[in-house]
């Protein structure tokens, strides 16, 4: 996996649990169905089934892959639009291309996260680059769309590039597990993500017979999302497996163990854990719009028609098409 790694006897260890600390159960585990976005790529619906109250602040998760394409067949999004909330795409294997209607863009890969801003309202794209449609390869990654509150549903659009050595990479207390933290804090430490809505967001690999335990703020709640492989998670070890997600309930800590069979081409457990600061404000989603009521979303609607959202550039980035 391209994804960063590194040595964990060298990085930070995470502290050890406080005897007063308490672990997070697990509420409720469920299985993402598989499904197809934008002009046809393959994604795991990850937080189908799942409550809103549960998920706040996040509104929906995609699992990208994971898929070897054959020449011709990568695909991505033409341009659309956005409003009332955050894009978060982190490319864990393959490359995508980003461009957006005010200024935004570059090439995300391998370990790269890009995070939009919609905020009042903007057009943008992702696609492969032409060459990844010509040549084919491996693609894998994950979108995750983070609400704003009311307060910053028209904040002003912004884009963010976080290149894959950014990230803060951290180590389990015996060093089996390798964090890396893309936004928010794991016990101290800080990603570089910029966010509007307090929340963490971490990618940890964990070795075959391995397990993790880190702090997560009470005020937080507390998904764990299997990318691959298999393990358990919570107290009593709940069995979880790829494309699974389980919500966990209150308390100070959380536990993720990796089993020790693995499959052959995933040695390691992969685990994305993503909590936040619930906004609990009512939430109306119709498409690409994320807002409190209907009247906002059918404003958004008019917006867009009316071109308010910006334009698309001349000589945009467009979906390659193999020849």
């Amino acid at each position: 996996m391209p994804a960063v790694t590194a040595d964990t006897l060298s990085l930070p260890r995470l502290g050890a649990a406080a005897p007063s600390d308490t672990e997070r159960p697990v509420r409720s585990i469920t299985t993402g169905p598989r499904g197809y976005e934008g002009e046809g790529f393959p994604v795991v619906r990850a937080f189908a089934g799942v409550s809103a109250a549960d998920l706040d602040p996040f509104i929906h998760m995609d699992q990208m892959g994971e898929v070897e394409y054959s020449p011709g067949e990568p695909k991505g999004t033409d341009w659309h639009p956005h409003r009332g909330f955050e894009t978060v795409t982190y490319m864990i294997d393959g490359r995508f291309a980003h461009q957006d209607s005010h200024g935004g863009g570059g090439l995300i890969a391998d370990g790269a996260t890009q995070w939009m801003t919609a905020g009042a309202g903007i057009l943008h794209i992702e696609t492969p680059p032409a060459e990844l449609v010509e040549s084919g390869g491996l693609f894998h990654g994950v979108q995750l769309w983070v609400n704003l509150p009311r307060a910053d549903k028209f904040a002003e659009p912004r884009y963010q590039s976080i290149e894959g050595q950014a990230v803060r990479l951290l180590s389990s207390d015996d060093g089996g597990a390798l964090v890396r933290v893309i936004a928010g804090e794991v016990d101290g430490w800080a990603g570089p993500g910029m966010t509007h809505t307090p929340i963490t967001l971490a990618h940890t690999t964990i070795e075959a017979g391995a397990q993790l335990n880190l702090p997560w703020p009470r005020n937080y709640n507390a998904l764990v999302y299997v990318l691959s492989g298999r393990g358990t998670v919570g107290p009593i070890g709940h069995p979880v497996e790829q494309g699974q997600l389980a919500v966990l309930g209150p308390g100070d800590r959380i536990t993720i163990a990796a089993a020790v069979a693995q499959d052959s081409n995933r040695p390691a457990m992969e685990v994305l854990l993503l909590g936040g600061k619930p906004i609990r404000e009512p939430v109306f989603h119709y498409g690409p719009f994320v807002m409190n009521s209907k009247s906002e979303v059918i404003q958004a609607l008019e917006d867009f028609n009316a071109g308010r959202f910006g334009t698309v550039p001349p000589g945009a980035l467009m979906p390659h098409r193999a020849r």
